[in-house]
């Protein structure tokens, strides 16, 4: 099997087809989308310039999903939402914020498969009670994790603010260019350390 750090190579030529190179067979979305429920990691390459597209093809399937009747999860207010985002202050926080309120999810499974299965011959009064519950506690940790990104995005926005007073400051005062490069490395490095602690405190929430 073609293999890339325990991924198959999947392959997407000109023609759209996709090319399992483990199976040594040609697939549809559908079938990476059973890979992906069946925990099968894959890697999808342009089959001329082996760019990885997987991202795309992702998004694909999604979106081929989301287009089967009964099998929509994005509403279309979260949709306008993530759309929203994009070139946003706030985009570069989404991301982090998703992957750990997805991961946060999926850890949550099993204890909300074993929740469902005692739940069996209830009343529709305890279903509903226990389902409210379930769900509320959920929606807690991801509001908890939503509310720590935004604490640690705020600085982004002070600093910035700050930056732009100082480049102006400096800028009547005849600062020279050397100055403001040093102070602009400076803001730099300032945010980059605040986006790594940003992503060590999501990951202690995950």
């Amino acid at each position: 099997m073609a293999k890339n750090d325990g991924a198959t190579i999947i392959k997407k030529y000109a023609n759209r087809r996709l090319y399992n190179t483990g199976t040594s067979t040609y697939v549809t979305l559908d079938d990476l989308a059973t890979m992906v429920k069946e925990d099968e990691d894959f890697l999808v390459q342009d089959a001329k310039s082996g760019q990885d597209i997987t991202h795309s093809v992702l998004t694909q399937i999604i979106f081929e999903q989301e287009a089967k009747s009964g099998q929509t999860m994005l509403p279309v207010s979260v949709l306008r939402q993530l759309i929203s985002f994009y070139g946003d202050q706030m985009q570069m926080v989404v991301p982090s914020y998703l992957e750990h309120s997805m991961a946060a999810f999926a850890k949550e499974q099993e204890r909300i498969r074993e929740q469902m299965a005692s739940m069996v011959g209830k009343s529709p009064m305890d279903v509903m009670a226990t389902s409210q519950q379930m769900f509320g506690e959920q929606t807690q940790r991801n509001m908890a994790l939503f509310q720590e990104a935004m604490k640690m995005f705020n600085p982004f926005a002070v600093m910035a603010d700050m930056q732009a007073k100082s480049e102006q400051t400096g800028s009547e005062q005849g600062t020279g260019k050397a100055a403001e490069g040093e102070r602009a490395g400076d803001d730099l490095q300032t945010m980059r350390d605040q986006i790594a602690e940003m992503q060590r405190k999501l990951d202690r929430l995950g």
